[in-house]
């Protein structure tokens, strides 16, 4: 049975909602949470947008564009795919001939080789139009289409902590700069994995909508192929009825990145055209002019040839508005999709505003792609703690606005902790159990490096203030989404999704300010709640790499919370001959300030202090190994030195002494950074770090290994049980 097609029917002045199958979102993993929600525009064009979002996603790196074209085929009845990857419909008869054509391709990435380490090497395939285009894959996910099926890698970035030896990368990153980190750590490990050269390489994305905008790479140009089948669909359906005179071509092109070959191809067979349409890629100002074939354009120029053979002498080229143009999220609104879809219309002849009007079609959900990237659980040992991982990690925890995540963890506490759990007037979560003495306490802390609303601009930019060591390029060119806090005892208000705002130019890697914008003006924004303040974050997907290997924005530190909830679930409270705090921490990003208040009121009663943070290793394609290099896989990191502690030699043997007797592999090294136990060993308890190492530290793509967490968990229990 054909797949269900979402129908939008646009007419001059409206779009009208006629079905949206839920069974189309079930289960997709790249679709927005439900918990960040649309927001500021008219239902019908919220619809168009998600309408355009689901053909953004869909993936057609240049000679790999299969990949869309068979998930559009079953939802394309009657359109052809040729021997050069186009798909083409044909619609009536005789004079005049016409061609409707766009192009379905994005510049993207081949695997160019495989490193003895199992680090992924690339090559880009097509121009890239935007200056930063490279760049903005660095530290997040992207999706390797391998033969075998899709491979989730992301892009290894300088750690953050280690700013100082990088003080000198102030260049703008290449692709000759970009490694992909897939779990691996051969090169026979990778080709496990079913990777192989030349494999297409796409960013991973979700299906992301913001106030009536469809968002993504290359939304232009797909908002045009979205009109084009449209206009196709409608035409066949009119040709029952009122067929228009004449014959039309349409055409959802392939490689038009190596210039235009494959509409090249179908025009070579064409025969005599009365008119050719181009639907072509976004730019900052949309038009619809006539152009002279020898007037195309660098990357038209190829094609010239076979243009003037079909007897034409001119083509004519719609460009659709765009903003951020050429980015990865280049956005185009719902009004200017309705332009597109009535000028495709127009063009084959179509009447527009009466019976016949087309309808705009939206693709059912890549779900190739949901199924590679599912959270199936886990037939290993480690399923319970990637669970726990997964479901705390995606959730916003920026310094002060970290209640989510305190809620989340709460509500997985064993039933003895949770009756003892109490959140101090900090914001800490705090659980205390055993008799009154020899107390120890481990603290993880809850928050993230993020951002914060700083000011709004009349026109609804935004300019953000980070908080904690963010590293600004990270970020930039990439979805975002606002959070609300809650009033009282109601519920929060659905969070806003927008974006950060790239530059149009750059010389130098980071951007001196960051901004967002969420498609709306100031005064929409303030009248929706938005205030200084509030707490913004990019879009957050925890994945699954190769092996025990995942990434997640947040790894720092809902990795050692993760550490922390398992060791509590392990303990045997009746058992426990001392004093043991479990504390998860507040606004440790940026000043230690919940560790501040915790050692204030318990710091003087404490005989020690594990921090359970993040061991920053060097222990990536980036680093110098002669520093921090503890490498993931390995085992727990007892954390001996760091910028703001040293733990003394005794507190290091016993943590030493502890893992050699329960058969616990640990490392031992050095770092960047600071952990809470530096504000509170002042009130008299020394501080030791038990850490795992990670990769990528303070930016989205945060990887860890689960050997590494099990181990941690495992001397955590053993130290709160020692005598």
């Amino acid at each position: 049975m054909r797949p269900p097609i979402t129908r939008f029917t646009v007419h001059a002045e409206t779009a009208v909602y006629r079905s949206f199958p839920a069974a189309l979102l079930a289960g997709a993993c790249c679709v927005a949470t439900a918990s960040v929600g649309a927001q500021s525009a008219p239902p019908a064009d919220l619809q168009v947008a998600e309408s355009v979002a689901r053909w953004i996603s869909l993936a057609a790196p240049p000679s790999g564009e299969a990949h869309a074209l068979d998930a559009l085929r079953t939802v394309l009845p009657g359109w052809t795919r040729d021997n050069m990857g186009n798909l083409v419909k044909r619609v009536g008869r005789g004079s005049p001939r016409r061609m409707i054509a766009c192009a379905m391709d994005v510049p993207a990435f081949v695997v160019s080789g495989i490193t003895d380490q199992g680090y992924i090497r690339l090559h880009r395939t097509g121009a890239a139009t935007h200056p930063l285009w490279d760049q903005f894959h660095e530290a997040h996910q992207l999706r390797i289409l391998s033969a075998r099926g899709e491979v989730t890698g992301v892009v290894a970035i300088a750690n953050g902590h280690f700013s100082r030896q990088h003080r000198g990368d102030t260049t703008i990153v290449g692709v000759d700069q970009l490694w992909v980190d897939v779990g691996a750590s051969t090169k026979a490990q990778a080709q496990a994995l079913g990777i192989a050269l030349l494999d297409p390489v796409v960013a991973s994305r979700p299906v992301w909508t913001y106030a009536g905008y469809a968002s993504g790479p290359a939304a232009g140009a797909r908002a045009s192929c979205a009109a084009v089948a449209s206009a196709g669909e409608a035409a066949a359906t009119a040709a029952t009825a009122s067929s228009p005179s004449g014959e039309t071509i349409y055409v959802l092109s392939s490689q038009r990145s190596f210039g235009w070959v494959g509409l090249a191809a179908v025009l070579a067979r064409a025969g005599k055209l009365d008119a050719l349409t181009v639907l072509d890629e976004g730019k900052a100002a949309g038009s619809a002019i006539m152009l002279p074939v020898a007037r195309l354009g660098q990357t038209k120029r190829a094609i010239t040839r076979v243009i003037a053979s079909t007897g034409l002498d001119s083509v004519r080229v719609v460009t659709p508005a765009v903003r951020f143009a050429g980015s990865l999220v280049e956005s185009v609104a719902a009004a200017d999709v309705r332009t597109l879809l009535q000028d495709a219309a127009r063009a084959g002849g179509i009447a527009v505003g009466i019976a016949g009007t087309p309808t705009l079609l939206a693709p059912a959900l890549d779900t190739a792609r949901a199924t590679a990237n599912a959270r199936r659980p886990r037939t290993d040992a480690f399923g319970a703690i990637e669970k726990t991982f997964m479901t705390i990690a995606d959730l916003p925890g920026v310094p002060g606005h970290e209640w989510r995540v305190r809620e989340a963890i709460t509500a997985l506490l064993p039933a003895w902790a949770k009756s003892r759990a109490v959140v101090d007037s900090a914001g800490n979560l705090i659980v205390a159990v055993g008799p009154e003495r020899d107390s120890v306490a481990f603290i993880a802390h809850m928050d993230e490096v993020s951002f914060e609303v700083e000011a709004i601009a009349r026109d609804g930019t935004v300019r953000l203030a980070r908080r904690g060591g963010v590293v600004p390029s990270a970020w930039e060119g990439q979805p975002a989404a606002l959070h609300f806090d809650r009033v009282g005892s109601s519920e929060a208000a659905p969070s806003l999704r927008g974006v950060f705002v790239p530059r149009d130019s750059a010389r130098v890697k980071a951007p001196g300010v960051s901004t967002a914008w969420f498609g709306v003006d100031s005064a929409t924004l303030v009248a929706q709640g938005v205030r200084v303040g509030n707490a913004v974050t990019g879009y957050k997907r925890s994945s699954r790499l190769g092996g025990t290997r995942l990434t997640g924005r947040g790894s720092d530190d809902r990795t050692g919370s993760t550490a922390l909830l398992h060791a509590v679930q392990r303990v045997n409270p009746n058992t426990l001959t001392h004093k043991v705090l479990f504390v998860w921490s507040v606004r440790e990003e940026g000043g230690l300030l919940g560790a501040g208040a915790f050692g204030a009121n318990h710091g003087r009663s404490l005989q020690r202090i594990y921090s359970v943070d993040t061991f920053v290793s060097s222990d990536t394609p980036l680093e110098d190994p002669a520093f921090a290099y503890a490498p993931l896989g390995q085992g727990f990191v007892l954390r001996g030195l760091d910028d703001g502690a040293i733990s003394p030699p005794a507190e290091r043997e016993r943590v030493l002494r502890a893992a050699r007797a329960q058969g616990i592999p640990v490392q031992l090294g050095t770092t960047h950074g600071a952990t809470d136990g530096s504000a509170i060993a002042p009130y008299g308890a020394p501080n030791v770090g038990l850490s795992w190492p990670g990769r990528y530290s303070h930016t989205p793509g945060e990887v860890l290994d689960l050997r590494d967490v099990e181990a941690l968990v495992r001397i955590i229990t053993a130290l709160a049980v020692a005598r």
